[in-house]
């Protein structure tokens, strides 16, 4: 981790600084010895110092200005000898080999380490850009609801993992999903975008959630057998989720949670309910492909103007301190009712990796919904 932290620190430099504020010094060093050494007891050579003027400009440009102050560096250290009349000595031609070979090294090492980063970012675009396509940022707006959503994988410079989210707008109501793949971070993409990608096919039609639910359900068994590595149990790899409608008239929200934590509603009154489903189904994967019928029970609860819900995956309400206490999600959340979606999902997110610090190992998703 420190190591990656000056990478990047370094990498940050040389972005921002321009060449010549790095070869100012180095240039200062190669000039500064050759005259120094003029002034110096015959015993005292400052020679060797002119590989440090190379290594510092290796650290901050790129092989060419590496190269020019490496050749500059070796002119300077045979003109201290022709100064010292010391150049056909075996110590000063030890020191010019020496400083021959490093500085070769070093724009070698510049040229390679430059590559690396190219092939590095251009990696890192089609990675950014491949996540962006499974995990889609949510709208802002839909219909008559204002949505906000935070996210945090648990691996490090990753866009998504386990975690996942979806909205869909259909003419006369909107519909979410929120939900959790067992497992985290980069191997479970897969089973997200299987969940991802069956929601997408099929949230738009104007079938009821029940039938929505089931053919989700569908898709992800068939998902989860067909991609499973031989030495998977496809048995052990499900989906809690949460799909929810929300009708543009009618001031209520319809919800299947499929083993998901409940969601939370924020009251215009600072009051926090749970959305405890009476009758909650299985995990996707886990579920009943035979149909809908009796089987994926929507529940109803009020959702009214200016009311606001909060989902999120069990990254959230799963964190803990160093005492190994859990996140205190409600009464934050409800604490800070009263803040606008955007503000209210990032003081929250804030809140849980203060509280959690260097434990939260998990992937994070949180969405909060407003009837405006």
């Amino acid at each position: 981790m420190i190591t990656t932290s000056l990478v990047e620190t370094l990498r940050g430099w040389r972005r921002s600084a321009p060449a010549a504020r790095w070869l100012a010094g180095p240039i200062l060093v190669i000039v500064a010895i050759p005259v120094a050494d003029g002034f110096l007891p015959p015993d005292i050579h400052l020679a060797h110092l002119l590989v440090v003027a190379v290594a510092v400009t290796a650290v901050g440009t790129g092989p060419l200005s590496t190269a020019l102050i490496g050749a500059l560096a070796v002119l300077a250290l045979v003109l201290a000898g022709l100064e010292r009349r010391t150049l056909a000595t075996e110590s000063v031609l030890v020191e010019l080999a020496a400083l021959v070979t490093v500085c070769a090294f070093l724009v070698l090492f510049t040229h390679l380490r430059d590559r690396r980063e190219r092939e590095l970012v251009r990696v890192r675009s089609v990675s950014d850009a491949a996540q962006r396509v499974v995990l889609r940022p949510l709208p802002k707006r839909a219909g008559p609801v204002t949505l906000a959503s935070h996210y945090r994988s648990a691996e490090v410079d990753a866009t998504i993992g386990g975690d996942l989210y979806a909205a869909a707008r259909i003419p006369g109501s909107t519909r979410l999903l929120i939900g959790d793949v067992r497992g985290k971070g980069l191997p479970s993409i897969s089973d997200t975008a299987i969940v991802l990608g069956a929601f997408r096919a099929a949230a738009h039609r104007r079938i009821p959630l029940p039938e929505l639910v089931a053919y989700i359900e569908d898709a992800v068994r068939w998902g989860l057998a067909e991609f499973s590595e031989p030495a998977e149990d496809a048995a052990e790899r499900f989906v809690t989720a949460a799909v929810m409608d929300i009708p543009d008239d009618e001031p209520v929200v319809h919800l299947i949670s499929c083993g998901h934590p409940p969601p939370l509603l924020l009251g215009r009154t600072r009051t926090t309910l749970a959305l405890t489903v009476p009758e909650p189904a299985p995990p996707l994967g886990l579920g009943d492909t035979d149909g809908a019928d009796g089987y994926y029970v929507p529940a109803t609860f009020p959702f009214e103007h200016g009311d606001r819900l909060f989902l999120y995956t069990d990254g959230v309400s799963e964190a803990r301190n160093a005492d190994g206490d859990f996140y205190p999600l409600a009464e934050r959340a409800g604490a800070w009712a009263d803040k606008e979606p955007g503000p209210l999902v990032e003081r929250l997110a804030a809140d849980v990796r203060a509280y959690a610090g260097s434990r939260l190992n998990d992937d994070m998703a949180m969405i909060v919904v407003q009837r405006d």
